[in-house]
């Protein structure tokens, strides 16, 4: 579904991605694991078309995607949950959702698919009247998701969906997650908590200093003695 090819990007004069390649087949679920500063944000923004790379590929579904702009994408089917949710604070949870679907293919079925977020989130149901920035922080990243699958996408990308939640919550959201992988969509995520996130994986990657440096498994990535010590501290 999505083939990355050598990408190189910029911040200015500072480069954040060297020669990044990678691959995601569809009905997969892919993690990106690395430490803060690593370029896990910087890859998913260049996917988006928010940043475009200086020298490299990109392709979705065979077509080139690295020199169109982001709403071109979002249509294509490539929808990114940032970090930090980024919501309607002064909307409600259903008028965010409908901000979800703006683009004629979504907008089309958007009564159905409020129906099936819903669905998918009952905690959204009691809250649908409420205003998203009076939402607990799992609530608001439960409606993030939501707001993002309103655009039907299928390639879901998810920048630490985890981020500042509880124990419960994490399993709650992961779990989430593994769902509408089973409903059909391919996931690409980029996580902190790299136990959740590799068991949880079909495939992932170690983004280091820029760099892809190791490839596998969720499995084989739990495995790997790098792992154990760098980010699991075992």
């Amino acid at each position: 579904m999505l083939r990355v090819k050598g990408i190189e990007v910029f911040y200015g004069d500072l480069q954040a991605l060297r020669n990044v390649s990678l691959a995601v087949d569809e009905k997969e679920i892919i993690t990106i694991v690395g430490s803060n500063g690593a370029g896990k944000s910087t890859t998913l923004m260049t996917l988006s078309g928010i940043l475009h790379p200086r020298a490299g590929e990109i392709y979705f579904q065979e077509k080139p995607i690295h020199h169109i702009p982001s709403s071109r994408i979002v249509e294509m089917g490539i929808v990114q949950i940032p970090e930090g949710r980024q919501l309607f604070p002064t909307l409600t949870v259903i008028e965010n959702l409908e901000m979800g679907a703006q683009f004629p293919r979504a907008k089309k079925v958007r009564k159905e698919t409020i129906g099936w977020v819903l669905q998918l989130f009952p905690r959204l149901q009691e809250r649908k009247s409420q205003l998203a920035g009076t939402l607990s922080g799992g609530e608001q990243q439960m409606l993030a998701i939501g707001r993002g699958l309103m655009s039907l996408p299928e390639l879901l990308m998810l920048d630490e969906p985890s981020l500042g939640l509880s124990p419960i919550l994490v399993k709650t959201i992961f779990k989430i997650i593994k769902e509408i992988n089973q409903q059909g969509t391919t996931i690409l995520l980029v996580e902190q908590n790299v136990f959740h996130s590799l068991t949880l994986s079909h495939r992932g990657y170690v983004l280091e200093n820029g760099s892809i440096v190791l490839s596998g498994s969720g499995q084989d990535l739990l495995k790997n003695q790098h792992i154990r010590q760098s980010y699991l501290g075992l």
